[in-house]
């Protein structure tokens, strides 16, 4: 038995797993443990060094389902890994534990620094004669550009990006930031150009999935690494939601209790603890998915089982409404307008429940209420669609019309494919990696969509 080729086996496996930030150092000592016993149990019954080591590595189990399991088992410690982010119990790391404690540290500190500089980006603006209130188109149309650049800095470090995606992502924010400032948008925010704005709404979504390709490394093509960045952008909405909700509290506090003895720091708190809060909570929350998101339960299976009957419960609702209004052409256009939120909101919900789901497990009733989520959606789009072509063919194209219409078509697509695999997965036809291939393979069809609207729809309209 070759014990250096082992050990360096090992090694090499221990420093893969705590990279991860699944598990704490203490738990990594006594995972390795078990795995030198499978080990030496195989070598024993004759499999070579490299046989015996994937074979135990195997037994092992996924490291996020170890992740899981550690956390139900010791979970007097979570709340101590949450905060802390080490596990031992003493609180300092054995052996090269250490290097896992000083890696989570040092992620922490590039988290706080980027989110710092992104903070200090949304106000650097105003020393060149910008002002929030009067110009604010000019922060409509540099919300993304001010702020995800430094998100997808903190993803190049940690994933120690080749030259290759760097360029990508870096071209990909460069084409926006000189289209949207090179156009000739009207700077009098009380008549905001429609293109402006669907530009700028735009803007954000293809930045952020062009964000994406440095989450995953520059390996964006696999369906493994897409539904990873989906993952991750739930994950990131729900812990940037509790972040705006605890600091919109403690602003609202503090404005309170200096009230109370005669010192007003509400321009204080306005000018700059929110606007920059909001700027670096978005590095923060990526950190907190990044370095916590398996230490507890996942949250995204709760989530969707609560709010997936709600959004059908909802959608049903629209559909009567809209057969109660009946004309379609002259359909309401605030009706049109929450339908395509609540379209959207359900392709998001959609997707995010896929990424929350067991592929292994067999279809249940969770599986049947989606169909019924998925149908109830396709008749609101196509509902939509009627209603979109006819005020089109009535009253002509319109910027705004323009992109709903395409929307709808996109998400048609997307709907009638994913009730039709949805359908074949849980009547057995069909395996639930089908339905998951679909979802992140139609990622770049938004992506592109968004790019259009963002940088085609100004000059096609007129900048009107």
């Amino acid at each position: 038995m070759d014990t250096t080729g082992i050990d360096a086996l090992v090694a090499s496996w221990r420093t893969w797993i705590e990279q991860r930030d699944a598990i704490a150092p203490a738990d990594v000592d006594e995972l390795e443990g078990h795995l030198r016993d499978q080990v030496d149990d195989l070598l024993g019954r004759g499999l070579s060094d490299d046989e015996a080591f994937l074979v135990a590595v195997k037994r092992l189990g996924r490291v996020d389902d170890l992740a899981r399991e550690y956390a139900r088992e010791h979970s007097e410690r979570l709340w101590k890994q949450l905060v802390l982010g080490d596990g031992s119990p003493s609180g300092a790391a054995v052996g090269s534990g250490a290097g896992t404690g000083r890696r989570r540290a040092a992620g922490l500190a590039v988290a706080l620094g980027l989110g710092v500089a992104a903070g200090l980006a949304v106000k650097l603006p105003e020393l060149f004669g910008v002002d929030a209130p009067r110009d604010l188109s000019f922060y409509l149309r540099n919300a993304a550009l001010l702020v995800l650049p430094f998100l997808a800095a903190y993803f190049a470090w940690r994933r120690r990006l080749d030259a290759v995606p760097i360029a990508v992502v870096a071209g990909g924010f460069a084409v926006f930031a000189i289209a949207l400032n090179a156009y000739p948008f009207d700077p009098d925010v009380s008549s905001l150009a429609a293109t402006e704005l669907l530009a700028a709404i735009h803007s954000i979504v293809a930045l952020w999935l062009i964000v994406g390709v440095a989450y995953t490394g520059g390996d964006w093509r696999r369906d493994a690494s897409r539904m990873d960045f989906v993952r991750f952008s739930g994950e990131w909405f729900v812990y940037y939601l509790l972040l705006a909700l605890g600091g919109g509290a403690l602003s609202a506090l503090t404005i309170g209790v200096f009230a109370s003895i005669g010192v007003d720091v509400s321009w204080f708190v306005f000018e700059w603890v929110l606007p920059c809060g909001a700027a670096g909570a978005v590095l923060v929350a990526a950190w907190l998915v990044e370095a916590k998101q398996r230490v507890i339960e996942n949250i995204a299976p709760v989530l969707t089982k609560v709010f997936t009957p709600l959004m059908t419960a909802m959608m049903l609702a629209l559909i009567v409404a809209a057969l109660v209004q009946w004309n379609l052409v002259d359909v309401s256009r605030d009706l049109l307008i929450a339908f395509d939120v609540v379209l959207v909101v359900v392709v998001a919900l959609l997707v995010y429940s896929i990424s929350a789901r067991d592929p292994l497990q067999a279809p249940g009733w969770f599986d049947r209420l989606q169909v019924l989520m998925l149908a109830s959606a396709l008749v609101v789009d196509v509902i939509v669609l009627i209603a979109m072509l006819g005020r089109t063919g009535e009253f002509g194209f319109s910027p705004n019309k323009t992109a709903s219409l395409g929307l709808n078509l996109i998400l048609a697509a997307n709907l009638v494919w994913a009730l039709r695999l949805q359908v074949g997965f849980v009547r057995g036809r069909l395996p639930f990696a089908a339905v998951e291939r679909w979802q992140t393979a139609y990622l770049p069809v938004y992506l592109a969509w968004a790019a259009f609207v963002a940088l085609a729809f100004p000059p096609l309209f007129g900048f009107a």
